[in-house]
C-alpha cells in the first residue's frame, strides 16, 4: 500500500469519540464532577469516572453518589486515609496503571484535594492533557495543604477553568499564559441550582424532625480549628455562648467527631450534634438557616448563591468574592466578633451581598463546549 493510498483509507476510518477520564476523590469533587459529566453526555463522548477512596466514609460519599445523580466508578482506588504523602503517592501508584490502559484522551481533575494534584501529576508525567476544573483560587497561605495542590496542580494543567476573575488574575501573576484560562463560572453551583427543588422538598420532615424555627449551621473540619484541643475547646466555647441565643445545628465531620472524642470535649448547650447530612438535607438546612458558621470553602459559595450570611472561621479565604461580592465574611480567630456579627444579623443588619457573575447554573455547559470545540 503507497502513502496516498493509506492517507484515503485512514479518512475512510469511523472517528473514534473523544475519551474523557474524570478524577474525583471526596464531596466536594462530586459536586463538582456531576454537572460536567452531565453537560459532556449531550456529546458524543466516552467518559470514564475514577473515585480514589479518599473519602471512604459511605455518610461522606456513597450517599452523595446517590442524590447527585452520579453513575457509579469504573474505577475506585479505596486508598483511604493517610498522610499527605502516604495519600497522595498511594494514588499516584494505583492510577497510573489505570491511565495506561485507559489511554485517555484527556483528564479532568476538580478542585483541591490530594486526589487532584496526585491525578494531574501522573497525568502530566504520562504526556497527558489535563484540564482542571475550579483552577486559579488562591488564599495566599500556603500553610495549608490544599494551597499547595491547587498551586501545583494549576501549572501542571493545559487547560484552566476558573470560576471568577481573581482566579484568572492568580493565573496570569503565575506566568500562566492567557491561552490557557477559561472562565466559565462555579460548576457548585450548577449542582446547587439543578436540585434546590428537590432539597426544598425535604425541609417539611427536616423542619418537624429537629423542630426548627431560627437556627444557625455550622460545620468545622480544618485543621487549625480541630485539631488543636485547646483552640476546638475555645471554638466550641465561643459557638456555646452564641447558642444561648439561637440554636446550633452541627452536622458533625468524621474527623471532627474523632478530635471531640479523644480530646474528652463536650458540646455547650444550645449546639445539637447531627450525624454527616446528605447534599439534599444539608442544602435544604442552608436555605432556612438564619446564619452559617462554616470553615469550608465551598459552604461559603453556596451560601453567597442562596443570599444566606456567611461567618468564616479563617483568616483568609481562596474564595474572596464571596467577600468582596457574596455574603461571607471573614472571623478568623476574633471569636468575639463572632458574637456581634451573628447580633447583627439576628437584628437585620447582616450582609445582603449578591451572586457573582457567570455563577447561573450553567458553567459545566461551557466546559462540554470548550473541551468539545473542534472534536465534532
Amino acid at each position: 500500500m503507497d502513502f496516498t493510498e493509506h492517507q484515503t483509507r485512514s479518512r475512510d476510518l469511523p472517528k473514534q469519540p473523544m475519551h474523557i477520564l474524570h478524577v474525583v476523590g471526596a464531596r466536594p469533587n462530586f459536586i463538582k464532577a456531576a454537572p460536567v459529566l452531565r453537560a459532556l453526555a449531550a456529546y458524543p463522548v466516552r467518559q470514564t469516572l475514577v473515585h480514589t477512596g479518599q473519602h471512604f466514609d459511605a455518610g461522606m460519599s456513597d450517599v452523595f453518589f446517590e442524590e447527585l445523580d452520579l453513575p457509579r466508578p469504573n474505577v475506585n482506588l479505596g486508598v483511604g486515609s493517610g498522610s499527605h504523602a502516604v495519600q497522595t503517592g498511594r494514588i499516584m501508584e494505583q492510577l497510573e496503571p489505570v491511565l495506561l490502559e485507559q489511554k485517555p484522551d484527556r483528564v479532568l481533575v476538580y478542585g483541591d484535594i490530594n486526589s487532584t494534584l496526585a491525578a494531574a501529576l501522573v497525568s502530566a508525567k504520562l504526556n497527558l492533557p489535563v484540564a482542571h476544573v475550579e483552577a486559579g483560587l488562591r488564599s495566599g497561605d500556603r500553610g495549608m495543604p490544599e494551597e499547595i495542590n491547587r498551586i501545583l496542580t494549576d501549572q501542571l494543567a493545559d487547560l484552566l477553568f476558573t470560576p471568577s476573575a481573581d482566579a484568572d488574575a492568580n493565573l496570569r501573576r503565575e506566568g500562566i499564559p492567557a491561552g490557557r484560562i477559561r472562565r466559565v463560572g462555579n460548576v457548585m453551583i450548577d449542582t446547587l441550582v439543578r436540585l434546590l427543588p428537590r432539597a426544598a422538598e425535604r425541609w417539611p420532615r427536616l423542619q418537624e424532625e429537629h423542630a426548627l424555627q431560627r437556627y444557625a449551621l455550622v460545620t468545622l473540619h480544618r485543621p487549625s480549628n480541630v485539631d488543636d484541643p485547646q483552640a476546638l475547646g475555645t471554638l466550641l466555647a465561643a459557638l456555646g455562648r452564641v447558642g444561648r441565643d439561637l440554636p446550633l445545628l452541627f452536622p458533625v465531620h468524621p474527623r471532627t467527631r474523632k478530635r471531640l472524642a479523644e480530646n474528652g470535649l463536650t458540646l455547650p448547650p444550645g449546639l445539637r450534634l447531627l450525624d454527616p447530612q446528605g447534599y439534599l438535607d444539608f442544602l435544604a438546612l442552608q436555605c432556612h438557616a438564619a446564619v452559617v458558621i462554616t470553615d469550608s470553602g465551598g459552604i461559603q459559595e453556596e451560601t453567597t448563591y442562596l443570599r444566606v450570611p456567611c461567618l468564616t472561621l479563617r483568616e483568609n479565604t481562596e474564595r474572596p468574592v464571596t467577600v468582596t461580592v457574596g455574603t461571607n465574611l471573614l472571623i478568623g480567630r476574633d471569636l468575639d466578633r463572632l458574637q456581634g456579627e451573628v447580633d447583627r444579623i439576628l437584628s437585620g443588619q447582616g450582609k445582603r451581598g449578591r451572586r457573582p457573575p457567570l455563577w447561573d447554573g450553567h458553567a459545566a455547559e461551557r466546559i462540554a463546549a470548550i473541551l468539545m470545540d473542534g472534536e465534532n
